[in-house]
């Protein structure tokens, strides 16, 4: 029984002192790590934030017929450029019958006053001519005779105008719809036949055209509150609009709202820039865009990766190679960085090399 077991101890012994010994040798024949090592390099940083929003039309404005009926004729269509004054539609009126009952009654009114007061006058013309009556009453019959002549063509302009819109003593349609500003029709919502309602105290009125001067466009956005305190007015926007790809557009920034709205949980600042156009440019409206706003920029400064940083009690270092794969601690002086790389101030310099933490790669 004692050999048995001091047999199996024998074995035991070999077979721990081979693996140990198999081990080390293995250990010894591993190739050395070799770490990365990378240096500053000179750089533009550039730090920005985000808005999003769209661009729009600084000077839009809707057109509204001064009539109520149906719509005869239509005159541009969506997509042309039209001049201030241009005539858009014309509007077929379909009188209201209690306005056209009273404005009848009006006039037949206002041809019998006439009637009796030109009567009056001509009796009473005879009667100054013959030294019967003074001047200063003919005069009182003639100013009401006068009178009475203006009231009749106010009652037969009022009737032209409730049966079809026109006015006769000023010339002038209110059933022709004209575009009030310089630019492009972006919409003509109504066709020919459709009904319309016209604007007045109590309702806004059927939109018969948008108009819009294309060549002044503007960035309409919203910035969360955290970072509106950095804006300032004539900072420079980068515009990416996502239908228009491979071009950024440059823009002004103008206007920073003063008050904040809640959206989605958080409050946010409207804000307004100008886009600034070549003359080749054409960007329609409504495109939804993304502006990055530049908070602060170098130009030309060393910089590394901001993933080379190391922090012992918030104070920035990096492991500089003073010898081959020998590395020291240094501490250095950082400034902007955008996210992906970082400024030096002072603590490198441009010729030296720095360890890549977390890699590495073994040597051939």
């Amino acid at each position: 029984m004692k050999k048995v077991l001091l047999g199996l101890f024998i074995i035991l012994f070999l077979g721990l002192s081979g693996g140990l010994g198999y081990y080390f040798y293995k250990k010894s024949n591993t190739d050395p790590v070799v770490y990365k090592t990378e240096a500053p390099f000179e750089t533009e940083i550039v730090k920005k934030t985000v808005a999003t929003g769209s661009i729009v039309p600084r000077k839009e404005v809707q057109v509204k017929s001064q009539v109520s009926g149906i719509v005869q004729e239509l005159y541009a269509e969506a997509g042309e450029v039209v001049k201030k004054g241009q005539l858009l539609a014309k509007i077929k009126i379909v009188p209201n019958m209690v306005s056209v009952n009273n404005a009848e009654t009006q006039l037949q009114t206002a041809k019998l006053n006439f009637n009796e007061a030109k009567r009056e006058l001509a009796r009473y013309e005879q009667l100054y001519e013959q030294k019967v009556i003074p001047e200063q009453e003919y005069q009182k019959y003639k100013a009401d005779y006068n009178l009475k002549r203006e009231a009749l063509q106010a009652a037969e302009s009022n009737l032209l105008l409730v049966r079809e819109g026109a006015s006769r003593k000023s010339g002038q349609s209110s059933n022709l719809v004209y575009s009030t500003i310089d630019g492009m029709l972006l919409d003509v919502p109504v066709k020919v036949g459709t009904s319309i309602i016209e604007r007045n105290n109590f309702n806004e009125g059927t939109t018969i055209a948008t108009v819009a001067d294309m060549r002044s466009l503007i960035f309409e956005g919203k910035i969360d509150e955290s970072e509106v305190g950095k804006l300032k007015e004539n900072m420079d926007l980068l515009l990416t609009i996502g239908a228009i790809e491979n071009r950024v557009f440059d823009a002004k920034l103008e206007y920073i709202a003063p008050k904040g709205v809640l959206e989605e949980g958080s409050i946010k600042f409207p804000i307004r820039a100008k886009v600034l156009l070549d003359e080749k440019d054409f960007i329609r409206a409504g495109y939804s865009a993304n502006a990055d706003i530049v908070l602060d920029k170098r130009d030309k400064v060393l910089a590394i990766k901001e993933s080379m940083l190391k922090f012992d009690k918030d104070q920035p270092y990096v492991e500089v190679e003073t010898a081959p794969q020998v590395f020291e601690k240094r501490v250095i002086k950082t400034g902007l960085s955008d996210g992906i790389n970082i400024e030096v101030v002072s603590g490198l310099d441009k010729k030296e090399k720095i360890k890549v933490p977390d890699a590495n790669i073994a040597s051939i």
